[in-house]
């Protein structure tokens, strides 16, 4: 194992990331002139606080920031290694933390997953948000069925988002992760709200999956299209 890997695993290394981490997506938070369509996207939400906001993997880094500090939310992270970073970040950033992940087969079946899947049900009951990924791990844009499930099973309703920045850079991995860079334009849209009834069958649920999937992806080529397109004058 290599110096840098071993350091690298290391706990004060990555807090050390991820302190850093997170005062830079403030910075860039506090360096972007913000969108937001709708203008109303943050009375409309409190109006149904607690809900599920719900992002597209590697789309996301700019979420704890759009929080409104009286905002209670918590956050799904992956108990990957390098979750743990991500962790820290959110936290130094007022978010909480819930560890663990869906699966391939829609649902969070395996024991982790059910610890999870219970954590953010009770965060949901006790008044908390809870912000995460919809796809499903290692599949960028498809989303899983487990989120839909918790609207199921929480009665709370689901808020496809996006954010944008003008000035980014987008890695070349599986969900094309983007780096939101400062002193550019950024946008925050937000899909009409989803709610999964607790009847829902089979085939509802699925059809609550599918229409997610349509408004992130709706969601977010919006988003893309307000930071990019010509600035007047220029």
């Amino acid at each position: 194992m290599g110096l840098w890997r071993r350091i690298g695993q290391q706990r004060w290394a990555k807090v050390t990331v991820g302190v850093a981490a997170a005062e830079y997506l403030r910075f860039v938070g506090m360096t972007t002139r913000f969108t937001l369509e709708p203008t109303d996207v943050y009375e409309r939400g409190e109006a149904d606080m607690p809900i599920i906001l719900a992002f597209w993997h590697g789309q996301h880094l700019l979420a704890p920031v759009a929080r409104k500090i009286e905002h209670r939310v918590n956050m799904l992270v992956s108990r990957h290694r390098d979750g743990e970073i991500n962790a820290v970040a959110a936290e130094r950033l007022g978010v909480g933390i819930i560890r663990g992940s869906g699966n391939h087969g829609g649902g969070f079946v395996h024991k982790a997953g059910v610890a999870a899947f219970q954590s953010m049900l009770d965060s949901l009951a006790e008044g908390s948000s809870i912000a995460l990924s919809a796809d499903v791990p290692k599949v960028a844009r498809v989303v899983g069925l487990g989120i839909i499930k918790l609207a199921q099973a929480s009665g709370r309703p689901i808020y496809p988002s996006a954010i944008a920045t003008s000035r980014r850079v987008v890695l070349d991995n599986w969900d094309r992760t983007t780096i939101n860079l400062p002193f550019g334009r950024g946008a925050g849209v937000a899909a009409e709200p989803i709610v999964v009834p607790a009847d829902a069958d089979d085939d509802a649920l699925e059809a609550a999956r599918q229409l997610l999937e349509d408004r992130l992806n709706a969601a977010t080529r919006r988003a893309y299209e307000i930071v990019d397109q010509p600035q007047r004058g220029h």
